[in-house]
Formats: structure tokens, sequence, C-alpha cells
């Protein structure tokens, strides 16, 4: 089953509008949808090395814009759509300590977050409620977030070949940690404050 998944997925990963599927779940990611781009970025890395930058820097750009939207959530519809997104993810009444943090470390947590598995949306939405520095909300999503998109397709594209024999042979495998790093990172933010 998961053979045909990975061909399935690479085939797709080889189609010339798959960089635009890439976009759309970068920008989704850092806004409103779960699930993160690296899922589309591995294969479509390991299926086209020679584009693997250009792939980190189309996903940069389109998780900051997403992030954009996140923020803009935040800021101009907390009481409608990001109150609905707050209480989704267990942050309602984390509120106050979370303005308290942010007052401080708001840079370093913009920062760290957008490098681990904790859902990225959270960040830029929360940085919108609590009227974060907005440039200085854009300069560190594109740091953190490009470092984090250039160095999985760096990695991807330096061990290509041993990793896409990796990934051919265990792609159940690749599916069910990002799965458990998707869940575990909502679980810590859930539990964080």
């Amino acid at each position: 089953m998961f053979d045909k998944l990975y061909r399935w997925t690479i085939s797709l990963a080889q189609r010339p509008h798959a960089v635009w599927g890439l976009a759309a779940v970068a920008f989704a990611e850092s806004s409103f949808f779960p699930l993160p781009p690296d899922i589309i970025l591995a294969p479509m890395v390991v299926a086209r090395p020679g584009r693997a930058f250009f792939y980190a820097g189309v996903c940069t750009l389109a998780s900051v814009f997403g992030g954009m939207l996140g923020y803009a959530i935040g800021a101009l519809l907390f009481d409608t759509v990001g109150q609905w997104l707050i209480n989704l993810y267990g942050y309602a009444d984390k509120l106050q300590a979370l303005r308290e943090f942010y007052a401080q470390w708001g840079w370093a947590f913009i920062l760290v977050k957008g490098m681990t598995p904790i859902p990225f949306k959270l960040v830029t939405i929360v940085s919108g409620i609590l009227g974060y520095n907005f440039p200085l909300f854009v300069g560190l999503c594109i740091l953190t977030r490009g470092a984090r998109f250039f160095l999985v397709a760096g990695v991807l594209n330096y061990f290509g070949e041993p990793l896409r024999a990796a990934l051919e042979k265990h792609f159940g495998w690749f599916l069910l940690i990002i799965l458990v790093s998707v869940i575990a990172g909502f679980y810590l933010v859930a539990h964080m404050f």
C-alpha cells in the first residue's frame, strides 16, 4: 500500500503544476491548514534534486505570505475566525500567560517555533492577536521558515540517493513520523503555558 502511495506522490511531484500545490500547502499551513509542506517538499526534492533550493524558496515565500494571513486573522478577525481557531487549538484560557511571555520573548518564540513541528499557524495568529511588530514578524518568518525549508532541501539534495532509497523502502514510516510530529506539536502547544 505504501509503495503505491510513494510512487503516486513521486509522480505528482514530477508534474508541472506540483510547485503550485507546494506553494498552496506552505501558504495554508502558516495560516489554517494542519499538515506541514514537508510532506510535499520531500518527495519533490527527491524526484528533482536539481530544483531543491527553488522548491525551498517557493516554500519559504508561500509560508511567509501565509504567515501574513495568519497574522491578519489574529489582528483583524480575532472576534470571529481568530477566536474560533484559538479555541480549536486549546489556547483560549492561556492567552494572558502568552501575552506576558510574548512581551519579552516573542522574537525567540517565532524563531524557534518556525523550525519545529509545532503548527506555525498558531505562532502567526497569536502574533496578530498580540499586535507583535509586523515588520519584525515578517523578517523573523523569512529567517525561520527559510532556514527550515532550505535545511530540509539541502539535506535531501546532498543525501539524495541514499534518502531516495530509504524513502522508497520506508515511506510509511516517513508518513507516520510526520503525523506523530504534527500531533506532538499540537499537544505541546496545548500544554505549553
